[in-house]
């Protein structure tokens, strides 16, 4: 007897796989519905709860960024070893600028004095700020510690014509205690210029101050000069300001978002008095000598901004006694590298001299 074939027409074939196609298609449909479900949902968490959140919590990270302090270059350096840079007349100590800040300090004595340097302890470095040579305080910018290479080049540059040298770190840089913040970096500085002057007697004290510090040097002049206390001179070296007119210039302002109203919800560090630096405000209290050096490259610092500052500082005093340097733009200088001129140390013994002469005044 023969099997009977029976044969699936074509239609039956086809209506089967048009049903598994529809159920499919429902269950694309069924994960793509829960999909935005889900979505829908972590936009109300952030909406409500990370947004609000953030309005608090992210001015006051950012603005930690805004000294970026935590980036400690180089790394695996031992601060407390500045003879590792080659910094062989150098010790490292620490000062206590308020209870609970300890300030890791280097003090560079004049190059001429290095062999005789050796194996001296810290009371022998700090018998030497008596000896009569002028004393520069350098207060440095907003990143890393006095181990940054351009830092230790103008303390090399400065030993080189004989004079003394301290760089702190401020509170929170380097191998310092404690949190930055305006007041603080103030705080800071004007215990390193006492405690300088406590030891020196009559010697020359001149704040050098770069980027950042040129904040701080600006505002503790002033503060002196109400202690009835005038800086015998001030450099200002990648001088910028803060002042709310002028925030298009800041050199923290490439951290922040550029879209509109991202002001409103993320203030800037400076806008309540946080990171104020008014130092253009400030040059019409100074009273003291005043050397701007700038780099047409800069750029963190467009070279308008000391410009303004200069003129400034001339209209408050005149130009014996307010100097400008710039630097070409095709040396490559940028924000750091003025340390590099071969025409530095002359520019510097040249500010040093005038200074002499007008303390005879």
């Amino acid at each position: 007897m023969k099997r009977r074939i029976v044969k699936h027409s074509d239609s039956t074939s086809s209506g089967v796989e048009a049903a598994q196609r529809r159920r499919v298609q429902q269950q694309e449909k069924g994960s793509a519905s829960r999909w935005w479900l889900k979505r829908g949902l972590w936009a109300l968490i952030v909406a409500f709860i990370f947004v609000p959140f953030s309005l608090r919590v992210l001015p006051e990270f950012i603005q930690h960024f805004a000294h970026t302090y935590r980036v400690r270059l180089p790394f695996f350096l031992d601060l407390s070893r500045p003879a590792e840079l080659s910094l062989n007349h150098t010790i490292n100590m620490y000062l206590t600028s308020e209870e609970g800040i300890s300030l890791g300090v280097w003090h560079t004595i004049p190059e001429s004095q290095w062999k005789e340097a050796q194996g001296k302890d810290l009371a022998w470095y700090q018998s030497t700020l008596s000896n009569g040579r002028p004393v520069f305080i350098y207060l440095h910018g907003n990143t890393g510690t006095r181990a940054a290479p351009h830092r230790v080049g103008v303390a090399k540059v400065l030993s080189a014509l004989g004079h003394h040298v301290l760089v702190p770190d401020y509170r929170g840089f380097g191998d310092s205690t404690g949190e930055p913040t305006e007041a603080g970096l103030n705080t800071d500085a004007l215990y390193v210029f006492n405690w300088v002057k406590s030891r020196c007697g009559n010697c020359q004290v001149v704040i050098w101050g770069h980027s950042l510090g040129t904040g701080v040097a600006t505002n503790i002049a002033v503060k002196l000069i109400e202690q009835g206390v005038v800086l015998d001179g001030v450099i200002l070296e990648g001088a910028f300001n803060a002042a709310p007119q002028h925030e298009i210039e800041h050199p923290f302002s490439w951290y922040y978002w550029k879209f509109p109203g991202i002001g409103y919800l993320f203030p800037l560090p400076w806008a309540d008095n946080k990171l104020a630096f008014t130092s253009e405000e400030n040059l019409k209290n100074i009273r003291s000598p005043i050397l701007f050096l700038h780099s047409e490259d800069d750029h963190i610092v467009p070279i308008q901004s000391p410009q303004k500052m200069y003129e400034v500082a001339v209209s408050t005093q005149n130009k014996e006694r307010v100097k400008m340097v710039t630097f070409d733009g095709s040396l490559g200088y940028l924000h750091n590298g003025l340390y590099r001129d071969p025409q530095l140390p002359d520019i510097i013994k040249n500010f040093v001299q005038l200074l002499q002469h007008l303390s005879k005044d």
